[in-house]
């Protein structure tokens, strides 16, 4: 394929047309063309419009796409103020290319922020919460997929982890909390009813899922600096790093599913397994549930983690397995 037959291919997926090419000054790109014949190439036929095209010299780059440095306070503003324009999805994602767009330009300036809408309420069907989504979406496309990978599966283990919303410009949240899962529905249903909250209209809930956005749109960016070098990684606050009591029969353990890391708190009685409890997780809901559902209860029943995996969820059972191994483990230490 010619370097005009994949340019001719890309434009048009990103809705930019040979013969408009010619007026658009996109940061990032060289154009030659003067105005004047710009003018009328737009009204000539298209083989004169590739000769315009060739002439601009219009590089896509290869993927993964160029790099910048994220001013965190910048991103974690502009989501908080997107996320009231059009949901959470949305709100990472318009901060995060604001950025791009302004400091590397194209192929960052062909990609609509709108088009990451669909991603509030957890896609409609309150699945993976649409801030992550969208971030996912903007890791994958500066990140080669190993490194997105890692990133965003350290992203979400941050989420699962932490207590949010930290960031809170207007409405105080009294009872931030921590999301057992990377979920809309558990994140905001844990929320509501901490908060005693039962309308989503509410504005402590909108006030409170903006912040969330602020919050994952900022450690996104925070993510992306450090891998890029263009600052040093730096310890998580300790006060958003919630505390689990434990009694003297109980112990944590953490092993590694699909979406990243499981964590459980297993309980005993004498030397027998009597409860296991999923304390966070990341993986894909739906997908993963027949795990959570039957293989702690398996556990207990055979009084040992060598059980059969739940149907269509190997990485999610074998993760559980994982992490209830690792709690026995410390068992008498």
């Amino acid at each position: 394929m010619s370097k005009l037959e994949s340019r001719r291919t890309f434009l048009k997926k990103t809705g930019l047309s040979l013969s408009g090419l010619a007026f658009l000054s996109l940061a990032g790109c060289s154009q030659t063309a003067s105005s004047s014949s710009s003018s009328a190439v737009a009204a000539s036929s298209e083989p004169a419009a590739e000769a315009v095209a060739a002439d601009a010299e219009i590089e896509i780059p290869s993927h993964p796409y160029p790099s910048c440095e994220f001013d965190l306070d910048r991103v974690e503003q502009l989501a908080y103020e997107s996320f009231y324009q059009n949901g959470c999805c949305y709100a990472v994602t318009n901060a995060l290319l604001t950025e791009l767009k302004e400091k590397v330009g194209f192929p960052y300036t062909a990609i609509p922020a709108e088009m990451f809408v669909n991603g509030k309420t957890g896609y409609g069907a309150s699945s993976l919460c649409g801030s992550l989504g969208g971030a996912a979406a903007v890791i994958g496309l500066m990140c080669s997929p190993d490194d997105s990978s890692a990133i965003t599966k350290e992203l979400f283990n941050w989420y699962t982890s932490t207590n949010l919303p930290i960031y809170q410009p207007e409405i105080q949240a009294e009872t931030p909390t921590v999301a057992k899962t990377v979920n809309c529905a558990d994140s905001v249903t844990t929320f509501m009813a901490a908060a005693g909250i039962t309308e989503m209209s509410d504005p402590r809930r909108l006030a409170r899922c903006g912040g969330v956005s602020a919050d994952v749109a900022r450690k996104t960016a925070e993510l992306l600096n450090v891998h890029f070098g263009y600052m040093e990684a730096e310890a998580a606050p300790a006060e958003n790093a919630p505390e689990e009591t434990l009694a003297d029969n109980e112990y944590i353990g953490e092993g590694e599913g699909f979406g990243g890391t499981i964590r459980v708190k297993v309980t005993m009685d004498g030397d027998q397994i009597s409860k296991i409890e999923v304390l966070s997780h990341g993986e894909t809901a739906g997908v993963s549930d027949p795990a959570f559902e039957t293989i702690p209860d398996a556990i207990i029943a055979a009084q040992s983690t060598e059980v059969d995996a739940a149907a269509g969820a190997t990485f999610s059972s074998k993760g559980i397995m994982e992490a209830v191994n690792d709690a026995l483990s410390k068992i008498g230490t």
